[in-house]
């Protein structure tokens, strides 16, 4: 095996990838920034490096377009695959938390009230927001859109950070999210040691690894209550995260950057290797570093 099969391997071994969250994580980090429709085998060509098939790739494009989040064009023989507009809002706002500066987190209470208070739950949920009772939600994460009947309190805190964590342990499942990150620090890290130690990628494994660092990433992160730090034990790994993150999507970006330039296809031709956006996006990270 040589140094390129090494060091893409090390993020390969235990990934368990779904086609159509791949390709979620290709229109994010690849499209969003850039705009227009790519060619589905640009899709192809970029999920197989990490081991997702042709068919799978066609089938999970199909389900995107059901789902409301991809529209399909032809033009001549070729098949492209736009964002739609309420896709491009979402994209936009996860691109805002990977890759900007976090909101600073502000808790609230929410109070389930109307018909539709199961619906406003469960969004507050997938929001990091966890239910005290059966009409009560606690979190501190911005909100989602809800129902009419939903009510909200902002709160400040009065008590003893030793019983903040106390609250937070116990409604929030925060070892899972520890564990999380810190397998992306072991993976990530053995990588980056592996490109410091002069292992090589070709231009396809650059964009192939920045991918997966992204989809990784993201997957946690999305889902991260994101609490404030006195909620949090004093060794939470996230910032350690978010530094490792920085310093290797800035490493890999050039190549991959570059190779998209050359490969990805719209129906106006080549997408362009960088934009205002790719830039604003590299410019936060460096910050961070």
């Amino acid at each position: 095996m040589d140094h390129e099969d090494m060091s893409l391997s090390l993020l390969l071994g235990n990934a368990s990838l779904r086609a159509a969250s791949f390709i979620v994580t290709i229109y994010g980090d690849v499209v969003e920034p850039r705009g227009g429709a790519i060619w589905v085998g640009n899709l192809i060509e970029t999920c197989a490096e990490v081991g997702i098939s042709e068919t799978l790739v066609r089938t999970a494009a199909s389900r995107l377009v059901s789902a409301g989040q991809l529209i399909g064009e032809r033009q001549g023989r070729r098949s492209y695959y736009r964002l739609t507009e309420v896709a491009q809002t979402d994209f936009a706002a996860a691109a805002r938390l990977l890759f900007g500066t976090a909101d600073q987190p502000v808790w609230r209470f929410v109070y389930l009230g109307g018909p539709a208070f199961e619906a406003d739950a469960r969004a507050l949920e997938q929001a990091g927001y966890t239910r005290l009772g059966s009409r009560l939600s606690i979190g501190a994460r911005p909100l989602p859109p809800l129902s009419a009947g939903a009510v909200t309190f902002n709160a400040e805190v009065a008590g003893t950070p030793s019983g903040l964590k106390e609250l937070a342990n116990e409604h929030w499942n925060l070892t899972s999210y520890d564990t999380a990150y810190r397998e992306f620090l072991e993976r990530y890290g053995k990588f980056s040691e592996a490109l410091e130690g002069g292992a090589t990628l070709s231009p396809i494994e650059h964009l192939a690894a920045r991918l997966l660092l992204v989809h990784e990433y993201r997957m946690i992160v999305l889902h991260d209550p994101r609490l404030p730090a006195t909620a949090l034990p004093d060794d939470w790994p996230h910032a350690e995260v978010r530094r490792l993150f920085a310093r290797l999507y800035v490493r890999l970006s050039k190549k991959a950057d570059d190779f998209i330039a050359r490969r990805f296809l719209t129906e106006d031709g080549p997408l362009p290797a960088e934009t205002a956006a790719t830039r604003h996006r590299l410019d936060g990270l460096l910050a961070i570093m």
